[in-house]
């Protein structure tokens, strides 16, 4: 058990849990439902990320005497709700997509089902998680694509908040990155991590052959070396001088880099070191990636924009009651009619409609009379797409460390395939696929 995640919570959740417990509707069951009305930025398609890093925190969401001081001593919540606090466990299900779905708007991303008192007081550490984690592993898929066959590290840790960075990092690992610079994102998360040397290393130096042999010295021929510190056609020559034809690779982090890497390309065949790498570093983002693809270029190293979802540093993910208990024991279907942000009430199952293994379209099923939602044997051309992720407070550990990553970006490539062809382009457009609601019938 980590440190308490009780207060990463909006005082609104807190107040209308102490209204609820004064009213008597705190032990109503309800449904929430996390979903994006929309896919910000014109993307053709999302992915879910963060869904491990949220159980994990959900595990941790615990008031411990210092949250119950600091609630107590500022007058935010009643003595009785401080008491309810005190032994509060979420004790309800939640299913979802897998981390690592694709998804579009109107997904029912995650439901989470409970009381009213312990599912309502989750909605800002759920949003912040996934928002965050989801933009970021949507700007990676779109980097992935563009890169094809070859490896991208993640490198932008310098360009975000300190955990964030390793959120990032993780989010871009199930997206299709193949490394990460971030040593904490390598620990915590089992994510392979690379780094050679920066300018400074050659700065340092009284010369940039005396920082080369040092390099090589250290790490050896395999290692990768800076060439544009000072000269990038005399840095190449300095370079397979000192380390041989068999040198591993050379960074680019400058110029023109279609020109540059053409250019050092050529050199390096010139020079004998036809297997040495070119790896380019360079402020990169999908569309740049994009206009290397004809160029001699082996790997990417990708830094601020794959942690800042390469322009849209959040998914836009609500997160609704859709259904709570009535009176009478029933269910009623709830949904916030508001213009532009209308919701849709009622319990969801999820389906991919597929054609030939190419997905059509995003099937939403809304319960008639909610307590049953379609079986997958309702949709025989579909793939189901929730699962249980906590039932009744216990947590599937495997979508939890370092194997639900790779778990996560295992479905992340495998489910990628199922696109069609147009949902890989870049350019802004509508959602790949349509979401179609249908009651069911079940």
């Amino acid at each position: 058990m980590g440190m308490s995640t009780a207060l990463l919570t909006d005082r609104y959740e807190l107040t209308m849990l102490d209204a609820a417990l004064r009213d008597g509707t705190a032990s109503r069951r309800c449904v929430f439902e996390l979903f994006g009305r929309r896919l910000p930025g014109g993307r053709r398609f999302g992915v879910v990320a963060g869904t491990g890093r949220l159980l994990s925190e959900i595990a941790d969401f615990r008031f411990d005497d210092a949250e119950l001081a600091y609630l107590r001593d500022n007058d935010i919540v009643s003595p009785a709700t401080v008491r309810y606090l005190e032994g509060y466990r979420f004790g309800g299900t939640i299913s979802g997509y897998r981390e690592g779905e694709l998804y579009f708007p109107g997904s029912p991303i995650l439901t989470v089902e409970g009381t009213f008192a312990e599912a309502v007081i989750l909605e800002t550490l759920a949003l912040s998680i996934l928002n965050h984690d989801s933009a970021v592993a949507t700007a990676a898929a779109r980097m992935s694509i563009a890169a094809g066959d070859r490896p991208l590290a993640e490198m932008g840790s310098r360009r975000a908040a300190e955990r964030s960075a390793v959120a990032a990092a993780r989010a871009a690992y199930i997206a299709g990155f193949s490394a990460t610079s971030n040593l904490e994102a390598g620990r915590s998360w089992g994510i392979p991590t690379m780094g050679t040397a920066a300018h400074a290393w050659t700065l340092l130096h009284d010369s940039e052959e005396d920082a080369f042999r040092s390099q090589i010295d250290a790490l050896g021929t395999d290692t990768t070396l800076l060439v544009d510190t000072y000269d990038i056609r005399q840095g190449v020559e300095t370079a397979i001088r000192v380390a041989g034809t068999g040198l591993g690779g050379v960074r680019l982090d400058s110029g023109d880099l279609p020109t540059v890497a053409a250019s050092v390309r050529r050199q390096l065949d010139e020079l004998g070191a036809t297997e040495t790498k070119i790896t380019v570093t360079s402020d990169l983002d999908e569309f740049a990636i994009a206009a290397l693809a004809a160029s001699p270029v082996d790997a990417y190293g990708v830094g601020t924009s794959v942690v800042t979802g390469s322009g849209t540093p959040t998914a836009g993910m609500v997160y609704k009651l859709v259904a709570r208990q009535g009176v009478d024991g029933g269910w009623v279907p709830v949904a916030k009619a508001s213009t532009s942000k209308a919701s849709i009430g009622g319990r969801k199952a999820a389906f991919r409609r597929r054609a030939d293994g190419v997905a059509t379209a995003e099937v939403v099923a809304v319960a008639d009379g909610f307590d049953e939602v379609d079986p997958p044997s309702a949709h025989p051309d579909a793939r189901p797409l929730q699962t249980v992720l906590v039932d009744h407070g216990d947590t599937d550990a495997a979508h939890l460390g370092a194997d639900g990553v790779t778990a996560a970006r295992a479905h992340h490539l495998r489910v990628r395939e199922e696109l069609p062809v147009m949902a890989l382009a870049l350019s802004r457009a509508d959602p790949a696929l349509p979401t179609v609601y249908e009651v069911s019938e079940a």
